[in-house]
């Protein structure tokens, strides 16, 4: 299995980046992930729905090109389930032994999913109630990947 981190846009605050750099390279040691950033759509004199559409279209072309045939997409949104750390780290375990398909996760922008996105993803994920900036939820995101890996290896990070 390999886990496909999809996001739109990069991270622009340089402390931020190296941030979700760091917590990427460390959920690397555990999972074979892919990090792909779309191209965040300008919304200037544009609306939040065109926005969030065209957003959303480079997003599903990203899970067609990024991951393979049979992935299986979360979409995060705060409407999704939460899961709690162990939660979170036991179900990818699972995905990891079926090793039947990929898992992409896959982040909006600031107007959030198109309902294209929504409609094809599998699963909806929140890592909590709140909206956050795709950003802080990519960090978030990294960050439990690699509790994960901590968690199901039995080692000291998660407490």
């Amino acid at each position: 299995m390999r886990i496909v981190l999809i996001s739109v846009g990069k991270v622009r605050a340089r402390a931020m980046a190296e941030l979700v750099q760091d917590y990427e390279k460390r959920a690397g040691r555990y999972w074979s992930l892919k990090v792909v950033e779309v191209k965040e759509e300008s919304a200037r004199s544009r609306a939040g729905e065109e926005v969030r559409r065209k957003e959303g279209e480079r997003l599903l072309e990203a899970v067609g090109a990024g991951a393979g045939a049979g992935t299986f997409v979360v979409a995060c949104d705060e409407r999704g389930t939460m899961l709690r750390s162990e939660e979170f780290a036991d179900w990818l375990r699972e995905e990891r032994d079926r090793a039947t398909r990929d898992v992409a996760f896959m982040i909006g922008g600031a107007y959030g999913l198109s309902d294209a996105v929504l409609a094809r993803a599998d699963m909806r994920m929140a890592f909590t109630r709140w909206t956050l900036p795709h950003e802080l939820a990519r960090l978030v995101l990294a960050e439990q990947l690699y509790r994960a890996g901590t968690i199901l290896r039995g080692e000291p990070y998660h407490k």
